[in-house]
């Protein structure tokens, strides 16, 4: 007996990517829908992707991803027991078997000190039924196919349309949710310059998603940056007052001291000479990618 498929996964892949999920794909077709659609913005490919499906769900991930055979039943599962909730998404977590700056990466992201409230999308953590765009990413997203009447990915942003996306249906009145049984695997960036410019580019476009005034409210954001200001006028400002090394001292310190212990959580004791530098990557870029975008916007 045949089984109807219930949902529809759409994977965007813009020129000369690579497709990781071309194994998972192989495992999930008789399963799902599957479409995979190419072109440079992977907003308008998503929403042709949207347009197509005839599903009950629609799902999204990206080409880096390794999706597990069990997230087709944690996904149905949820859905069944959580008729209220609109859209579910859970963690992009790193695979052990990726390089150990890779994975030095995503232990950072998922830590407190370098992830902050953003961390859940990078690690398993309790269930969220009134979740929001801090806990989920469009790598690992599932919607029920009735809010494509009312919201759709913006067409002119990239990247930080994903959260645009959830923020948009959280104030069109869907229900979201985080759920960490639902999760897939993640390629991480491979080296400093290519971690640089994905924190950079996330904090140039922290400004095109949401004005100063609503950024303000939610200070995790301006920290980076803050700590960017505070290290180009130290020189000065340690003329005036040796004091004001202090906050240099204690950064140095919770750096140190994180990366001890995520390299202990995650048992993975190579990572620990990467991650004071990794986490002071992520810090550093972000926070110039957001003055860079806040300049630009002048």
């Amino acid at each position: 007996m045949k089984v109807k498929k219930r949902i529809t996964l759409v994977i965007p892949v813009g020129p000369a990517r690579s497709f990781e999920v071309e194994e998972s794909l192989q495992k999930l077709h008789k399963r799902i829908e599957i479409f995979v659609e190419l072109g440079e913005n992977p907003s308008l490919n998503r929403n042709k992707g949207i347009k197509s499906a005839h599903t009950e769900f629609v799902a999204f991930a990206n080409s880096h991803c390794t999706i597990p055979a069990e997230w087709v039943d944690a996904v149905e599962r949820f859905f069944d027991a959580h008729p209220e909730i609109d859209i579910v998404g859970g963690p992009q977590l790193t695979h052990r078997r990726e390089s150990s700056f890779a994975r030095a990466s995503g232990y950072a992201l998922s830590s407190l000190f370098g992830g902050a409230d953003l961390r859940s999308r990078y690690s398993r953590m309790p269930s969220i039924l009134k979740a929001n765009e801090k806990h989920l990413t469009s790598a690992n997203l599932i919607c029920r196919k009735k809010v494509f009447k009312k919201v759709m990915f913006d067409e002119k942003l990239w990247p930080g349309e994903d959260p645009k996306f959830i923020s948009d249906a959280i104030t069109a009145g869907f229900k979201v949710a985080y759920e960490s049984s639902i999760y897939v695997y993640h390629k991480r960036r491979e080296s400093f310059k290519d971690l640089s410019y994905q924190m950079f580019s996330y904090g140039a476009v922290r400004n095109k998603k949401e004005p100063l005034k609503s950024t303000i409210i939610k200070p995790m954001f301006l920290i980076p940056s803050t700590f960017v200001l505070y290290l180009l006028f130290l020189p000065l400002l340690s003329i005036l007052n040796i004091y004001f090394v202090l906050p240099l001292m204690v950064y140095v310190a919770l750096n140190l001291l994180f990366s001890f212990y995520e390299s202990i959580r995650n048992k993975d004791i190579g990572t620990l000479h990467l991650l004071p530098a990794v986490l002071f990557t992520i810090h550093i870029s972000y926070g110039v990618g957001f003055i860079y975008g806040k300049i630009s916007r002048v």
